[in-house]
């Protein structure tokens, strides 16, 4: 299955969860919580992402601490397409950006912003 369609296909998904019962779906109650328990998920996996990625060696490491590094970041990837489908943003919102970044310096992107 090709990357787009993994996530195409688990958008779809995160979207229908909306409707489910939340006794019966992790994503549904997620949603029924509210987003604060969404957001602090994400808290929870960028953390847990850290700490993978702080012990997994640049050098590629063993396979486990790879597999945990990986683990985590779909943890995180997955949570954040929660928060997207939440706000009934579409993938193409998110996909749509990196594309638009594609290409641009990301130093010169941090030099046009506005100073806040």
């Amino acid at each position: 299955m090709s990357p787009d369609a993994v996530l195409a296909g688990l958008y779809a998904t995160l979207q229908q969860r909306k409707l489910a019962d939340p006794k019966q779906s992790y994503v549904a109650s997620l949603y029924g919580k509210g987003l604060d328990a969404i957001l602090k998920k994400i808290g929870e996996e960028a953390g847990e992402t850290l700490i993978a990625a702080k012990n997994l060696p640049l050098s590629g490491g063993r396979p486990e601490e790879q597999a945990a590094l990986v683990h985590e970041l779909a943890d995180l990837w997955f949570h954040t397409l929660v928060l997207l489908a939440a706000y009934d943003l579409p993938l193409s919102v998110l996909t749509d950006e990196l594309a638009r970044r594609t290409g641009h310096s990301g130093l010169e992107e941090k030099a046009a912003r506005p100073k806040t």
